[in-house]
């Protein structure tokens, strides 16, 4: 889709337009929320308003290509969803103890299929959660979410590491079956 062409007619006020722009964000946005929440209500509630927050500020928004707009877009997503768990106190960082996963060479989280992952994230302790996700698939560092979360630099490393040691173990323990890639 080519959301350049879109905004134009939805800050034109053109109702087609809007609604095509929702439908085209609506499910890769729930997707996003879905990760953050592991209710499917309050992913649904916190898609709406941050999808309300994208559309009222759509005038401020001006670059000119798709991607820009998507990321633009994400990054409201999150504040929306970080701001819930905040209003929750589900934004928890908590203290796991640490064990020693043996490693094979290729890391247990790279062999999963993304369902199975994406159901394994979902049982990690909410700050858990929110690290991994903000580091792993949104793609920040550390000093922007020690930033995001108010938190310290060395908490947002030490919180990434114990979630991944945590998901390979509970994974392990879970006894889920992954797909070993040969290299040719």
């Amino acid at each position: 889709m080519d959301f350049g062409s879109i905004l134009i007619q939805v800050k034109k006020g053109d109702r087609a337009a809007e609604k095509a722009l929702f439908e085209a964000l609506a499910d890769r946005m729930l997707f996003l929320c879905l990760r953050y929440v592991k209710s499917r209500e309050d992913a649904e509630d916190l898609m709406i308003s941050g999808m309300f927050k994208v559309f009222s500020n759509l005038v401020h928004f001006k670059e000119a290509h798709d991607h820009g707009f998507i990321n633009w877009a994400r990054r409201i997503m999150i504040n929306e969803c970080l701001m819930h768990l905040r209003k929750k106190n589900c934004l928890v960082l908590i203290s796991e103890p640490v064990h020693e996963i043996p490693e094979d060479g290729i890391g247990v989280l790279e062999k999963l299929d993304a369902e199975s992952l994406l159901d394994q994230i979902l049982l990690l302790p909410a700050g858990y959660r929110t690290v991994f996700n903000l580091f792993v698939i949104e793609g920040l560092d550390h000093p922007e979410i020690a930033d995001l979360l108010q938190i310290s630099v060395g908490t947002s490393k030490s919180q990434l590491s114990k979630a991944r040691q945590l998901l390979q173990r509970n994974i392990q323990k879970a006894g889920i079956n992954y797909v070993r890639y040969k290299t040719i």
